[in-house]
């Protein structure tokens, strides 16, 4: 299927939640052993081309109390322009580099539209919505907002899940509740925020994962970024397992989101190989694979000024991201 194709959902079947294979300290060393065994072959130009994938597919995101327009605005040309183009010179490198979107809460969803049609620029206005990061609103109010983000120009949702419908087993109403979700979304992308730090097992993390995406969404992602444990690399190999049985079942590929604590360029290189490992290359563009993050671009491009410069750059020498 097409990579850009919305998924449509699949009727809920308990038959797609049934998963006796995961063992938790199996897993953790499995995903470490996945990173270990490349790793060490990303360095000097390899390393440069994996960040610079890694900044392609960044929600640069700014979810603060006092957000204002300034401040959505300078994001928005950040996301444009994320690396000095001197340094992209430098690398020998001629291209359209942007981040793969920007993210907000639905208030300043129309000042970052705005910003963009300024520019002349098609990048996606993502939001969060559905009582975020708490998730305890009415229902009712959740699709409201959904349909608020929508209608002043966001073109991605960033959902989150009703924890205690996951907690407690709950999985076919949880389903419905995404269902509705995505029926308010209309023709945006519905991105399912599991909350993994508040899910009790891998084995919820596997369910929950098939159940946003049986009801619809084009992304799971792990955390908000508010919970006490945010996207861990054994968290993300489960959610990539979810994401290949899923696809055998309905052809429907469905995008990866980690977010939360992802700091460091290694945070980055990491994850992409996760992806390259256990999704396939095809996974490894903005269309399938995000990073939410809001500090991860100011290291990237320290790192990147660095390889060019031969130097680490001086503590004023580039804006922060």
């Amino acid at each position: 299927m097409d990579s850009h194709t919305l998924n449509p959902g699949i009727a809920f079947d308990p038959v797609h939640l049934s998963v006796n294979f995961i063992l938790e300290n199996e897993v953790k060393k499995q995903a470490g052993q996945i990173i270990s065994s490349r790793v060490g072959l990303v360095k000097g130009e390899s390393a440069a081309a994996w960040l610079l994938k890694a900044v392609t597919c960044i929600d640069l995101t700014t979810l603060a109390g006092d957000d204002t327009e300034a401040n959505v605005l300078r994001l928005c040309h950040k996301a444009l322009n994320p690396i000095r183009k001197d340094i992209l010179m430098k690398l020998n490198l001629e291209i359209l580099l942007t981040c793969g979107a920007v993210c907000v809460y639905p208030a300043r969803v129309e000042d970052a539209y705005n910003t963009l049609q300024t520019a002349k620029s098609d990048l996606p206005v993502a939001s969060v919505a559905t009582g975020f990061p708490a998730g305890q609103t009415t229902l009712r109010t959740k699709l409201v907002e959904i349909e608020d983000a929508v209608a002043a120009g966001a073109s991605e949702i960033d959902v989150v899940i009703s924890r205690r419908h996951a907690i407690i087993g709950d999985w076919e109403t949880l389903y419905d509740e995404l269902k509705q979700m995505r029926k308010a979304c209309g023709k945006a992308h519905m991105k399912t925020i599991l909350a993994v730090g508040e899910l009790s097992t891998f084995k919820d993390v596997y369910i929950a994962s098939m159940v946003a995406m049986m009801a619809g969404s084009d992304f799971i992602k792990t955390s908000t970024g508010k919970e006490s444990v945010n996207a861990t690399l054994p968290v993300g190999l489960i959610m990539c397992l979810a994401i290949k049985d899923y696809q055998k079942v309905t052809g429907y590929k469905v995008g990866l989101k980690p977010a939360g604590g992802l700091r460091t360029c290694q945070d980055a290189i990491n994850w992409l190989i996760l992806v390259k490992e256990c999704l396939g290359n095809e996974w490894l563009n903005p269309t399938l694979f995000r990073i939410g993050a809001s500090g991860l671009l100011s290291d990237i491009e320290k790192e990147l000024y660095k390889f060019a410069y031969g130097h680490p750059p001086k503590s004023n020498t580039l804006p922060i991201a």
